[in-house]
């Protein structure tokens, strides 16, 4: 198991960060740390003799952050923003149809299941529509906007 990037060695976060019940003064589930966020590697440690931990000083917010490989880029590396994430709760903007099959109406709620960044028409996502269960579509951006949350 070797590190990929080395003390002083500037890296993006590619998932927001939130907390895990470890960050001192912050709640589960708080968000630390902004995807696309850029730090400095500060840092290289393992957890559980088997995950190589990152701790990643984020200019921005000033914070110390433990990351993971995975969730982590060259700086330098190119970074599509996105405007949703894994796990996000979204809806359709329109119908979406397949022919003349109406697959998802206008208004359907859905949920980010993966963010696909090199997508040649810019980020597009695969959305589990609850209207179409056991099914996941490859949606583009601009068909997609936020779900808000229905009031009690």
């Amino acid at each position: 198991m070797r590190p990929r990037w080395q003390i002083d060695d500037e890296v993006r976060v590619i998932r927001n960060v939130r907390d895990d019940g470890t960050f001192p003064g912050a709640d589960m589930g708080d968000l630390l740390v902004r995807r696309g966020s850029v730090g400095v590697i500060r840092d290289v440690g393992t957890f559980l003799q088997d995950q190589i931990i990152y701790s990643v000083h984020f200019y921005d917010e000033n914070r110390m952050v433990g990351c993971r490989e995975e969730e982590l880029i060259p700086v330098d590396e190119e970074w599509v923003p996105s405007r949703f994430e894994f796990r996000e709760k979204v809806r359709s903007i329109a119908s979406l149809k397949v022919g003349d099959e109406i697959l998802v109406q206008a208004g359907a709620p859905g949920e980010i299941i993966k963010v696909v960044r090199d997508h040649p028409s810019g980020p597009a996502y695969h959305v589990h529509f609850d209207s179409l269960p056991g099914r996941i579509l490859l949606i583009p951006e601009p068909m997609l906007e936020t779900r808000m949350p229905t009031p009690n």
